[in-house]
């Protein structure tokens, strides 16, 4: 029987974080993929916080997660409000028509 190990947490966050870059790069045209990325990308580095902050016998990981994930709920409802917002106004959810935000 094998125990998981530290490596194992860490591959799995490096996988998760590869999944939310690929998912960047190759969709920059539908907005909810892009904060679902991101979103994803965040959980990818909470995942190493809480791993390295078990195996190292320390709380202040774990802690430092509850901050990344106040700011990750706050950042989700801003960007879909804006984006509930940029839907009633230009009727697309599409980036590259989204160019109301420039200066």
């Amino acid at each position: 029987m094998s125990t998981l190990g530290l490596g194992h947490f860490l591959a799995v966050g490096a996988i998760l974080f590869a999944i939310s870059v690929v998912g960047i790069f190759l969709n920059r045209k539908n907005l909810i993929v892009l904060l679902m990325a991101i979103e994803l990308m965040l959980l990818a580095v909470n995942m190493n916080f809480i791993a390295f902050s078990y195996y190292l016998g320390d709380m202040q990981g774990q802690v430092f997660v509850f901050f990344i994930l106040t700011v990750a709920a706050a950042e989700s409802a801003i960007g879909l409000a804006i984006l509930v917002l940029l839907f009633r106004n230009k009727r697309s959810i599409n980036v590259d028509e989204l160019n109301t935000l420039k200066g």
